[in-house]
């Protein structure tokens, strides 16, 4: 479980990145965490990783304060960065280095994964294309089994089609004592993948919601027309008329549209508010 408890963070006294942020992050699910680039995203992560350490405010993962970076804590975290870096070594010469670090890993899930991924086995890391290099460390995160697992923009690097291998994959890694929190402003790479949003902007968080929550809601549909429709939060035009975000007054059922839920979001945040508080 991850807990923060009005988190404020800036790399300067004068200007906070964010402030009194509180949420509370439940093992058994996939977390998105969606905002513009610049709103704080990869700080917040790295503040839950012990990277960074808050200005105010505490942060408390499985029982631990991240910015002590205990052992016992280290070894039931992994944070997977945006920008990686491998050494000049094989892949069994890398497990063999970084794997006794977590007392749970599986070499056999490793390779798993690394099969779902298309991946050869006898590489050399450098040799590999950044894409490869991104499906290396996705594999091994997975196969760390530690109880929390952050991946900051993951699917940065990857074709159409890893990214769906990526979705697939990711999702059969989670088990009810596991918290999976995912990074990124490409908001499409997460459908069918997360149980649960989060969107920061402006040094808050807008919305902390279930995706069944989100969908209890609001509507996200096709509309004929939405001049002068009072519950229509978001519209864009499509060839069958225009998609829209909309109050769900009826209580109808449909998909939630993670890209047009953070248009919602961004464009009518008072409203959003107003109907998620």
């Amino acid at each position: 479980m991850i807990r923060l408890n009005n988190v404020s963070f800036g790399y300067s006294k004068h200007q906070k990145l964010f402030e009194n942020l509180s949420m509370q992050l439940e093992p058994g699910h996939i977390y998105g965490l969606l905002g513009k680039n610049g709103a704080g995203k990869s700080s917040l992560l790295r503040n839950i990783a012990g990277l960074l350490f808050p200005t105010s405010g505490k942060i408390d993962v499985n029982g631990f304060e991240p910015l002590k970076r205990l052992p016992a804590f280290l070894q039931d975290i992994y944070f997977m960065p945006e920008e990686i870096y491998l050494p000049s070594i094989s892949i069994h010469k890398y497990l063999e280095t970084l794997a006794p670090f977590y007392p749970k890993f599986d070499e056999h899930q490793f390779f798993r994964h690394m099969k779902d991924f298309d991946m050869p086995e006898g590489n050399k890391l450098t040799g590999m294309s950044f894409g490869q290099k991104k499906k290396v460390i996705t594999a091994f995160a997975l196969a760390t089994n530690t109880k929390v697992l952050i991946m900051d923009e993951p699917t940065n690097g990857l074709d159409i089609p890893s990214k769906s291998q990526f979705r697939k994959i990711v999702s059969t890694a989670l088990d009810p004592q596991r918290t999976i929190l995912i990074s990124t402003h490409q908001v499409r790479d997460l459908d069918n993948l997360i149980d649960s949003i989060i969107i920061l902007e402006n040094s808050q968080i807008l919305i902390q919601h279930s995706l069944d929550a989100v969908a209890e809601r609001l509507h996200f549909g096709t509309l004929a027309h939405v001049d002068n429709d009072a519950r229509v939060l978001y519209s864009e035009p499509s060839l069958r008329g225009y998609k829209a975000v909309s109050e769900n007054y009826d209580q109808e059922e449909s998909r939630v549209d993670l890209e047009q839920l953070f248009h919602a979001v961004m464009e009518n945040t008072g409203r959003i508010r107003q109907i998620f508080s």
